[in-house]
């Protein structure tokens, strides 16, 4: 299968309105998972019953996976048809752009918040 490539997603600035409890969770969700391995992302997705599912990025020789894709592969092989947010905790300043196309597969709409690594909020990618 040959490899997709997909642009990155700039993150927008944010106005000052802080995230609801359910979206600061999917922040401190993905801090976690990119704690927990020392890895480059962490990312969180909420799903339409309000599940959610944490990963971080994973390199191996024959597999490389963001850690939003792997949020969202995770989702998706527990049944979730629809995401309803996403957060990445990232030190880049882009949105990699297959993570964010695989939200974009369930979720047209759904706001995926990008954070730093202290978990501030850069910024929210619609």
């Amino acid at each position: 299968m040959p490899e997709q490539t997909f642009a990155a997603a700039p993150v927008p600035g944010t106005d000052g309105t802080p995230l609801s409890a359910e979206d600061a969770k999917l922040v401190t969700l993905a801090r976690s998972a990119r704690a927990r391995v020392g890895a480059v992302e962490g990312a969180s997705v909420r799903d339409q019953d309000g599940r959610t599912y944490a990963a971080a990025t994973v390199v191996l020789p024959s597999l490389a996976l963001t850690a939003l894709q792997l949020a969202v592969a995770q989702a998706v092989a527990s049944g979730a048809t629809r995401l309803e947010a996403a957060a990445v905790v990232t030190e880049a300043s882009a949105l990699d752009g297959s993570g964010h196309a695989a939200v974009r597969d369930l979720a047209a709409d759904a706001p995926i918040h990008v954070a730093g690594t202290n978990g501030s909020l850069l910024g929210t990618v619609l």
